[in-house]
Order: C-alpha cells, then structure tokens, then sequence
C-alpha cells in the first residue's frame, strides 16, 4: 500500500466531493483551510491533483465509460476520475490503484465497491497514457456549452476547450521595465506588454518578488486599465476592487487611487499587496451602492459568472449550474448606472467583466446607451500597443477570449469597454 500517496490523494478526494457535490469553489476550500492539515509538499500535491482532474473530467469520464455498465455513487465516481488521471499522467499503477480502493473502502457507504474501483483502475492502466492522449479535449458541461456555442459558434468554442485542457502560464503585471522584469524570470514580454512565465514554479521564489518588481495578472485583465490611457494626477474610483491587479496598475501608473470591496478579507489582500509593491492607495470596504463622491475615471469590474477564467479556475463550470447569472447580469445594469452617478462631467467609466457571455460584456454596454442619452463609447481608447483590431466589437468594446494567443497559452476572457459621460 503506498501510503505516501494516501494523505493528499485523500485530499484531493475530499475537494472534488465539495466542488462537484456541494458547488463549493476550489478557492473558498483552500482559503478556508481545507489542506491545512497537509505537509507543503502534500497541499500542493493534493491541490495540482484536484485541479487537473476537474480540468480533465470529461475526458476521464470518456476513458472510464467502456468500463462502467452504469455510472456509480458520485463518492466512487470521482476516486475513479483522479485514479484515471494519475495513471494517464504516469502514476505508478500500483500505488494509484491501492490508494482510491482505500478511500472507496473506508466509507461504509461505498466499501462494497472496492473491487469495481480496483479492476476499472486496472483496464484504465492496461490502456495506458497513449490511450489518454489520442483522446480529445475535455467538453464543457452541457449548461454552458450550449450558450456558449449559440454566442461563438461550435469551432470557436472547441479551440476554447482545446486551450482549457492545458496547465495556463504565469503572467505577470511589471510594476517598471516589462523587459528588465522578463529577463529576470526568464519569461517574455507579451504584446500588451504583461510578462509570460511557461513553467514558473513557485510564484514567491521568482526574481523580483520580495522587490515588487511585479504582480501576478492575467494578461487580459491587465488590459482594461491600459485603455484609460494617461491617468498620472486623477481621481480614480476602483470600485469591486478584489483581488488588487488594476489597483495596482492604476497607482503604478500615478492615478490618485481609492479602492472599494465589500469584503473585509479581499481587501485586506489588496492593501497587502500594494505595501508588497510600494504602491499606495485608499482602500475602504463598502458596497459599491453606498459610495458616493465625483471622479474623474471610475474602474467597475463588475462581479460576474467568471466564466471566462475557467482554464485558471476549472472548478467553476461545476461549482456552478448557471442559476445565479440572471441576478448578476442584472446587477451589473444597476451597477453601471450607479457608476455614471459616480463621475464628474466628462469622465470615463470603464467597465469590464471576466465573462465569456455576450449578456455580461457587449449587451450590458448596448443596454446602457440605450438607457443614458449622450453616453458615449471612446474608440479611440482602444488604439493601444498590442490591441488586436480583430477583438474590436460593433459597439466599441474589447472582446477576448482563451483561444486567442492559443499558441502560448491562451488568455483568459473578458469584456471591456470605456464609456463617456457628457461634459
């Protein structure tokens, strides 16, 4: 029995009974110490397991389907998808098998079925990781394929997936010199100017950490504030400012910065990470409703599906089912219009969302014009280094997406666009 294995293989069990089972995101679990009992090693071993599964579940599910007459309890299910995962990445089969008979065997519920979970496992290993990787990309569940098909047609979503199968690289927001912070890490400088890292490691040991020389960003969410141009000297509101990235940008780049969350714990992580760069800016938590004031440029990173984050956050399509996204999309409306309140004559708002849902980007922005005789939306924003024209939208907003870039890694969606009150 590999019982070096078991503890984080456990783990890893546990995460994807909470994920699929209960819809708990993966970043609630670890933030609430699900793996605190773990030794480094083992969190990370349990953390990479979990992930790479749910990354990789349609394509496990595939490979067990020949040797399943029926789909068993979710519990023996889910030992039998992260078995399947070890052995396609070369685990020994030895050990995978011994382990997920184990933990099926220890619940009462489910020991019956120990000898299942060991003589699926082994066809899984006899068929070996050739088989896996003929195998083609993982599909998204069916509730948010379908939309996603009907918004980007069938061939745009399958080099999605196609880019959602794979482990994302780092990139990460220089504070300086993009090219200094990319020789330091040995990463390359992107076309938007972000730095990409292919095989990172551990993100506290690369060069220029402890210096805030950098932050960890998205490539595609470090775009929207590059869109506010020169900011040096203005006022400018923040507001649904968790996790920081854009704060940071927007007082790297001289903006006069306060920055809202209603989240006590995210903001304490964002005033944090500014006192980690040397960068300053008011933070304050409060609802985005509650603020008030006149500003020249006002950041709203409205919250939303974050379906576009799936190839960094594959929990997402099955921690969720999509019932919640009405209420969103019309609490994103609400918020755009408070936003607009927020702004002086002739200020910016710049909105974007993490989303690959036209319904969250480009029919909010209709919406809102249609809403606010003499709103405009600044083209001329979007004429920046590295802007694609080809991610140009019909009513003036930036659209990207995981295939774009799909050669080095993707990136992850979003919508954005600047928006124009009349002076």
């Amino acid at each position: 029995m590999d019982q070096t294995g078991l503890a984080p293989r456990r783990a890893a069990h546990h995460l994807l009974q909470q994920v699929i089972e209960e819809g708990r995101l993966l970043s609630e679990l670890l933030g609430g110490g699900a793996l605190d009992h773990l030794a480094p090693e083992d969190r990370a071993r349990a953390q990479r397991l979990a992930t790479d599964t749910l990354r990789m579940l349609d394509r496990a599910d595939r490979m067990l389907k020949p040797f399943l007459s029926k789909e068993p309890p979710l519990y023996v299910q889910n030992a039998l998808r992260l078995g399947t995962l070890e052995i396609a990445q070369g685990g020994a089969a030895h050990g995978v098998v011994n382990s997920y008979v184990e933990i099926v065997g220890r619940n009462h519920h489910t020991a019956r079925l120990k000898g299942l979970v060991n003589a699926v496992l082994r066809k899984v290993a006899d068929e070996g990781p050739d088989a896996w990787a003929k195998m083609a990309p993982p599909l998204l569940p069916g509730w948010l394929r379908q939309p996603l098909v009907a918004a980007w047609g069938r061939k745009d979503i399958e080099a999605m997936e196609a880019v959602q199968a794979t482990t994302p690289p780092l990139d990460l927001t220089p504070k300086g010199d993009a090219a200094a912070v990319a020789a330091a890490v040995g990463g390359m400088v992107l076309p938007t100017g972000s730095v990409r890292v292919m095989e990172p490691g551990q993100v506290t040991v690369l060069p220029g950490y402890d210096a805030g020389d950098w932050w960890v960003q998205d490539a595609a969410a470090a775009v929207p504030v590059r869109l506010l141009g020169e900011i040096a000297g203005l006022r400018v509101l923040d507001l649904c400012a968790a996790p920081g990235g854009k704060t940071l940008q927007l007082a790297a780049r001289g903006a006069e910065v306060t920055a809202v969350d209603a989240s006590a714990s995210r903001m304490a992580r964002v005033a944090q990470n500014l006192t980690r760069v040397g960068l300053n800016a008011i933070c304050e938590v409060a609802d985005a409703f509650d603020v008030t004031g006149a500003w020249d440029a006002v950041l709203l990173d409205a919250p939303c599906s974050a379906t576009g984050t799936m190839r960094r956050h594959p929990d997402l399509p099955y921690a969720k089912d999509g019932a919640e996204f009405g209420d969103l999309i019309d609490q994103q409306g609400a918020m755009i219009d408070h936003a607009l309140t927020l702004l002086k004559p002739g200020g910016r708002l710049l909105f974007c969302t993490c989303s690959l849902l036209p319904d969250e980007g480009e029919v909010q922005v209709d919406e809102a014009l249609a809403r606010h005789p003499g709103l405009g939306v600044d083209r001329a924003a979007l004429d920046r280094p590295g802007i694609d024209p080809s991610w140009i939208t019909e009513e003036g907003g930036l659209r990207l997406r995981p295939d774009y870039w799909s050669e080095i890694g993707g990136m992850d969606g979003f919508y954005m666009a600047v928006l124009t009150k009349p002076a």
